[in-house]
């Protein structure tokens, strides 16, 4: 598991294959079936963006379709997510 402090946005992660994500009006709720974790994801772009992390070579490249402004709130809550191991590094 990666503590927000260890979170690396130079790194490429993807979603971990035991979270599934349900669509919700506000997001996603996303639920870990290993360690039975649940964590709501609030804002629909952030789903956008943790659904294509994989796609990207490092979080950082994945962050350049989300707007400059909102870039640091994202990056807290990434790093959140890997540090319920929702999304780990690849």
């Amino acid at each position: 598991m990666t503590t927000a402090a260890e979170f690396d946005t130079g790194l490429g992660y993807r979603l971990n294959p035991q979270v599934a994500l349900r669509p919700e009006p506000f997001g996603a709720l996303a639920y870990h079936f290993g360690n039975r974790k649940l964590s709501f994801l609030k804002v629909p772009e952030l789903v956008e963006l943790v659904r294509g992390l994989g796609e990207h070579a490092s979080v950082e490249d994945a962050l350049l379709a989300v707007p400059q402004e909102r870039r640091p709130q994202f990056r807290r809550a990434l790093a959140s997510l890997a540090a319920s191991d929702m999304i780990r590094p690849r």
